[in-house]
């Protein structure tokens, strides 16, 4: 009898990583927690902000079909008949049911960066990110995240020497049906069909739920082995009360309108932007 390998998490905490900033942070408080082997696995918001992936809201304005697409599709159809329908968590259906008029232009930004059909997935549209950002911000997914995943590794092989594997990993789900696994989010890692958009999200609902998704990794690993070490890091951080994983959580922790956050709040508690994965 074989046992399943078990895991360990250890988490790397640093202030806020800002808009332009080096996510070099992030290897400089967890060097010292490396050992060889281990995975450093990196949640996709800190990269896209330090990659200045980031896209004001504000300025954008919502057209017939984006406005059609919150207040109809969304807030109606999926909030009322799909949800129900698809048994998707009931508080996502109340989230839906309650969707602000700005969910007209958030529309419009998926559709200008990622499509239609990620546009008609009803929420967490294409990984696009509302929280840890300040004001009417939100942070696109990660540009080249296996090259970002490859950069980091590079680096601490370098100093302090640590031969590890990089991840960096969306919350966003990749779901597995009939032996196969997918992802609704634009890019994901070998082993995960993505870019379906709507389609996979609705897919998902008749497969099972296999874990966050890994859009970038440092050096390939078996699918199911990446995956667990991908699940222990989203595991951790879902036990973390600190941690601001949804745009929900951090309405909860600034006590109100999140279009009043600013860099000096997120800077006022601390971030987990990464949490070291190790076999034990």
């Amino acid at each position: 009898m074989v046992n399943s390998p078990k895991y360990i998490a250890i988490p790397v905490k640093t202030g806020y990583i800002k808009p332009g900033e080096s996510y070099n942070i992030i290897i400089e408080r967890a060097k010292d927690l490396l050992e060889d082997g281990d995975f450093l696995v990196i949640s996709e918001t800190p990269i896209s902000i330090s990659q200045g992936m980031i896209v004001d809201e504000a300025e954008f304005e919502p057209t017939i079909l984006s406005s059609i697409l919150a207040d109809v599709w969304s807030k109606y159809i999926w909030g009322y008949i799909l949800g129900p329908i698809f048994r998707i968590k009931r508080r996502t259906i109340e989230n839906l049911r309650k969707l602000p008029h700005e969910a007209r232009t958030h529309k419009k930004v998926i559709l200008d960066y990622y499509g239609l059909k990620h546009a008609l997935k009803p929420a967490s549209e294409a990984g696009v990110d509302l929280s840890n950002v300040p004001g009417t911000f939100v942070s696109l997914l990660p540009d080249k995240p296996g090259m970002v995943a490859l950069d980091i590794a590079r680096k601490i092989f370098k100093d302090p020497g640590r031969d590890v594997t990089v991840m960096i990993i969306d919350t966003d789900a990749s779901y597995e049906f009939a032996g196969r696994k997918f992802t609704s989010l634009p890019i994901a890692v070998d082993g995960i069909k993505c870019d379906l958009g709507v389609w996979g999200y609705i897919l998902g609902r008749f497969g099972k739920i296999i874990g966050p998704t890994p859009l970038g990794i440092s050096k390939s690993h078996n699918i199911n082995e990446t995956l667990k070490i991908a699940q222990t890091a989203e595991d951790y951080h879902k036990k973390n009360e600190m941690d601001i994983e949804t745009v929900y959580d951090m309405k909860n922790m600034f006590d109100g309108d999140i279009t009043g956050v600013t860099i000096e709040m997120l800077n006022s508690v601390e971030h987990t932007p990464a949490v070291i994965v190790r076999m034990c």
